[in-house]
């Protein structure tokens, strides 16, 4: 399991999309395209609330692609276990 950032608002994401620190605004595809995901699902799941989570890397990508810092748009999980991916969680 890879270590996971959740969303902190689906409108704040919208929101940084529609006003990016850079560039113009994305649309979901755009953003997907951007940050280099095969398919746009991910970008909308997160807007509707559906997924509230992604992988760290992703995650990064998302925020330099609106130009914002990570934890504007993202926060940790709250259980360091949950990001360590070093732990062994099969005991």
């Amino acid at each position: 399991m890879s270590a996971r950032y959740s969303l902190r608002d689906p409108k704040i994401l919208r929101w940084v999309m529609d006003h990016p620190g850079r560039g113009t605004p994305y649309s979901i595809r755009q953003l997907a395209d951007a940050i280099g995901l095969s398919h746009h699902a991910l970008i909308g799941h997160l807007l509707t609330g559906e997924r509230g989570e992604c992988d760290v890397d992703t995650a990064h990508s998302i925020a330099e692609a609106v130009g914002v810092a990570l934890l504007v748009i993202f926060a940790p999980s709250a259980s360091p276990e949950k990001n360590d991916p070093t732990l062994d969680r099969s005991k």
